[in-house]
């Protein structure tokens, strides 16, 4: 639902923002191709990510600290949703934590079901059996079900059986180690999703308890950021090996991002700051200003999404507040939202979409039909296919109320 306020009105915080949907939907789409033509050799260097030891970054390296920030932008509106439904800070607190433990599941299934660390001798199936055993879990478990009392049991029934496909595609998983024993889940990387999970954590964590005082968050922002510039600096380095369960703030560098996008969030969205939109927007290039200053002043830490430098995640945040500032005055405020319609189900229903590509290549047979090829222009007309296909999918299964939310 857009927004209803015009150049002339202060901006009133709408249940659904359409310039977030869109924002989140090009970023899925630019996330889909982007992962497709990853191993093509052909083409040129800023299509793909930058080196760790590089100092520069791609716009392929701005693809995931897009979606930190869509996050944070949406924290503020989806708690004073529930707020408005009566929810009690202990209830919120409830929410934060399931979601939590929901992205960091969803996390460990997607890193472990690679060919080089699932073992199909050791679980008894192969890679692709196990996916689709463990995603039609995630699917029945994490769909939203329509409300209705004659199927009420039957849909509760249908999580119930969601999440024991999970929690048996778990016990089955095994795995060989370097030394030639046999393990369960590797915990080392948690995957895009297990990441987003600690970093949300981090971010309620401190945004929560100061919820009514916005500038809190711009606090929490500096803050975070201070602390990634320290530890790449080489103060307090143990911090970086400490588990994310004991220290969920990890480096701060991806709750810095969430955090930017909670502020830019208050700044459109929050009763506090009752300006006009034009004022908002012109807020919103000071902001990005500012967020690209600091990152130049940080540049001796380095430009690097692999090591997570303090100015990737500033110059990040200062681009995508642009970009949204820009989606903001396009679809919310001219309701010109016509033509990000083919984005429109990828952006309302994220989770899906993000799953979508997972399902097509554990499929038998699928990775014959999408054969990756060694050139350049053939391998980037073929990522876009596949990307088509998957905003298709996600279209239709979306039509057919299929619709995944934690």
């Amino acid at each position: 639902m857009a927004t209803t306020c015009t150049a002339l009105e202060p901006a009133a915080a709408p249940q659904r923002v359409l310039s977030i949907d869109i924002f989140r939907g090009l970023t899925m789409l630019v996330m889909v191709f982007v992962n497709e033509v990853s191993e093509c050799k052909g083409l040129p260097w800023w299509t793909h990510h930058a080196p760790g030891r590089a100092d520069y970054m791609t716009y392929v390296d701005m693809v995931f600290p897009a979606f930190l920030f869509i996050v944070g932008m949406s924290i503020p509106l989806a708690l004073d949703h529930r707020i408005a439904k009566g929810a009690s800070t202990l209830g919120l607190w409830g929410h934060v934590l399931i979601r939590t433990v929901a992205l960091l599941t969803l996390g460990l299934l997607l890193a472990n079901h690679e060919p080089d660390i699932f073992s199909a001798q050791l679980t008894g199936m192969s890679v692709g059996a196990w996916t689709l055993l463990a995603l039609a879990g995630v699917f029945l478990l994490w769909n939203v079900y329509p409300r209705s009392e004659k199927y009420a049991r039957l849909y509760r029934a249908l999580k119930i059986a969601g999440a024991a496909l999970i929690v048996l595609a778990a016990a089955l998983f095994r795995r060989r180690t370097e030394q030639g024993g046999v393990a369960w889940f590797d915990f080392s990387y948690w995957e895009i999703l297990g990441l987003i999970g600690w970093a949300y954590l981090a971010t309620c964590i401190l945004y929560i308890p100061f919820k009514k005082k916005p500038w809190m968050a711009v606090a929490a922002l500096v803050a975070m950021t201070s602390l990634n510039a320290c530890l790449k600096a080489g103060w307090a380095g143990w911090l970086l090996n400490t588990p994310p369960y004991f220290w969920p703030f990890e480096s701060g560098a991806h709750a810095s991002i969430i955090l930017a996008g909670v502020v830019v969030s208050l700044l459109f969205f929050d009763r506090f700051f009752p300006a006009t939109t034009q004022a908002k927007i012109r807020w919103a290039v000071v902001i990005a200003a500012v967020f690209f200053l600091a990152g130049w002043a940080l540049t001796p830490l380095g430009i690097s999404k692999i090591r997570a430098t303090p100015t990737w995640c500033l110059y990040s945040c200062g681009a995508n507040t642009l970009i949204f500032a820009l989606l903001y005055w396009i679809a919310d405020v001219k309701r010109h939202s016509r033509w990000a319609a083919f984005v429109k189900p990828a952006g309302s229903n994220t989770l899906l979409t993000y799953l979508i590509p997972f399902v097509l290549y554990a499929i038998p047979g699928f990775l014959t039909t999408f054969v990756h090829s060694s050139t350049g222009t053939l391998e980037v007309i073929r990522g876009l296919v596949f990307t088509a296909v998957v905003l298709a999918l996600a279209a239709v299964l979306t039509r057919w109320k299929v619709r995944l939310q934690l």
